[in-house]
């Protein structure tokens, strides 16, 4: 029997799009039993009533959990929303190592609906995140998506997550070869979004 390769899955958009909601659904029962690390979920177990207030511990603390599991070979799921570059070179020497690496993005047509997203969740006691740097976020998750993130994932997929319990697949790809695009209109807008 041949060993598998460990897996990393990247479950990865802007703040407000559902990342942590669609999980479920875009792990389904493939990767369901892999270890979850969310830097927001962190947060709240460090103050269950101002999580923001701990955001730079719970990140530190995702971090280690992050670098424990991948030292230990094992597979893991983890959710960003790709605004920083400093997963791209750990990332990069996982695949050295002989990790697989799966992306997911899931995409909001527009900063304004992410805003509005947030805005709503603060309304249900979520944690509250400025504006600009919600649109700070949504503009560099964007670009690192296409520019760092994809390049080193061997397969990914984008979800548009704009409309209310609907996620539409909006394209799909490997590390080689060209995108399979289900939503031609979607992924030209998401191309558009990278300006």
């Amino acid at each position: 029997m041949s060993e598998m390769s460990p897996q990393v899955i990247i479950i990865s958009g802007p703040n407000g799009a559902g990342k942590t909601s669609l999980a479920p659904f875009l792990l389904q029962d493939r990767y369901a039993e892999f270890p979850f690390v969310n830097a927001d979920a962190i947060a709240s177990g460090l103050s269950a009533f101002e999580p923001e207030t701990v955001a730079i511990e719970a990140g530190r603390v995702m971090l280690a959990r992050l670098h424990e599991l991948s030292g230990r070979r094992e597979n893991f799921v983890f959710e960003s929303t790709l605004a920083a570059r400093s997963y791209a070179p750990w990332l990069s020497r996982l695949r050295q190592e002989g990790y697989e690496v799966h992306l997911l993005f899931v995409w909001l047509r527009s900063v304004d609906l992410a805003i509005e997203r947030v805005a709503e969740r603060v309304r249900r006691g979520g944690h509250a995140i400025p504006s600009h740097e919600l649109r700070r976020r949504y503009r560099r998750g964007v670009h690192n998506l296409f520019e760092l993130y994809i390049p080193l994932a061997d397969t990914w997929a984008i979800y548009d997550n704009s409309e209310e319990d609907r996620a539409a697949l909006v394209a799909t790809g490997m590390r080689e070869g060209r995108p399979k695009v289900s939503r031609a209109d979607l992924w030209q807008m998401l191309l558009e979004s990278r300006k």
